[in-house]
């Protein structure tokens, strides 16, 4: 297996309405604040992975971080597979690790998404439809989501209620971030009377468009005793792609998801149930409920219930997107998975204050891209 890997430090920035931001900006913050959060000099960093931009869509985005802040790494790439990138990101720092190439590897995520766009991001998500076979039709992110939520309305039993207590719980749970996007609370009558934006989709079941960035560095096993906080052991990884467009997927219940977190949880040797925590790609809520059905955390139209009965919560039986994920934290490209990979470590470290997890040994983080397209899943462990 070669050596193995850890993520020594992590950061996330401010999110939401960012008008003073650039690309370049967020990165920058994210990126030194996880090196500092780690101990280390940015001269330390022999390996530095990007991701895209859409404010600022460089070429060589890794290239221009580096020239901007005077590094020059060993290894340098930018990964561009949409939501499911940061976790390819960790994927590929980890594996850089593992064989001896790089001893640090620096993963930045970060985009001005929301004031740098404006309304033309939802022009710039239309074109994630196929050319010829779906963008003629009008099809959108939503109604490609809302396909499988309406097979598991019918086939599965999923409610509207279910979704808006996954809506409501994140909601709480982004309330105790000081850094979160959205913290005013909602109600389950809030999301039920929310527009409609592709049924049975409304507009608080969606995901916000927010500005903000993350950062992670992954690091050799044996720097753990000199980090200046509690490292977090990479204890399994997996990944999972079976389309890129919706028509063309295999199935509508069953996604790369299974395949990922089965991959994860076996190489960490660990089952479902010892995970403390789970930290979930939420791009729609019904997308957490199928995925976390997908993958085995609960049977066939049981996420829901569990849901409804208060199981997501910070004190219930599964803790599951403890910073309010990307419905109620934020979402800026992909440094919406990042926030994922960052609120896990900081569970493991225990430092989230009145959202903490207590107790929380096992952590499991989930990114995905296109509509359900790819999937990359790992399970952390407090060292």
């Amino acid at each position: 297996m070669g050596k193995k890997a850890i993520i020594s430090g992590v950061y996330d920035t401010k999110v939401g309405a960012l008008p003073e931001s650039t690309c370049m900006s967020l990165h920058t913050e994210a990126g030194l604040g996880a090196v500092a959060d780690a101990g280390l000099k940015i001269s330390d960093i022999d390996g530095l992975l990007t991701a895209y931009s859409f404010t600022s869509p460089q070429l060589m985005l890794g290239g221009v971080f580096a020239e901007y802040v005077g590094m020059q790494p060993k290894v340098s790439a930018s990964i561009s597979m949409g939501g499911v990138t940061a976790g390819l990101m960790v994927h590929h720092a980890e594996s850089l690790v593992r064989a001896g190439i790089c001893r640090h590897v620096l993963c930045i995520t970060g985009d001005n998404r929301m004031t740098g766009l404006g309304e033309r991001v939802q022009a710039v998500m239309a074109d994630v439809g196929h050319p010829q076979y779906e963008q003629p039709y009008g099809m959108s992110v939503p109604t490609a989501f809302a396909q499988a939520a309406q097979l598991y309305m019918h086939k599965f039993g999923l409610k509207h209620e279910h979704m808006a207590a996954v809506a409501v719980n994140q909601r709480a749970n982004a309330a105790k971030h000081p850094n979160a996007h959205m913290k005013k609370p909602i109600t389950m009558d809030d999301v039920a009377h929310s527009k409609m934006i592709a049924s049975p989709l409304r507009m608080l079941d969606c995901c916000l468009v927010s500005d903000g960035g993350a950062a992670v560095v992954v690091s050799a096993a044996d720097t753990a005793r000199d980090l200046p906080r509690r490292g977090v052991e990479i204890l399994g990884m997996g990944e999972g792609h079976t389309h890129e467009h919706i028509f063309m997927a295999p199935s509508l219940e069953d996604f790369g998801c299974k395949d990922s977190a089965a991959k994860a949880l076996g190489e960490a040797g660990l089952r479902h149930a010892d995970v403390d925590c789970a930290h979930i790609y939420d791009c729609f809520t019904s997308t957490l409920l199928i995925c976390m059905e997908s993958m085995g955390f609960y049977e066939r139209g049981q996420a829901g219930v569990a849901a409804l009965a208060g199981e997501f919560a910070i004190g219930g039986k599964r803790p599951v997107n403890t910073n309010g994920g990307l419905l109620s934290y934020g979402s800026s490209g992909a440094a919406g998975g990042m926030f994922h990979v960052v609120e896990a470590v900081r569970q493991l470290r225990g430092e989230c204050g009145e959202r903490q997890v207590r107790d929380a040994e096992v952590a499991f983080a989930h990114t995905l891209g296109g509509i359900f397209s790819g999937h990359c899943s790992m399970v952390l462990g407090r060292m």
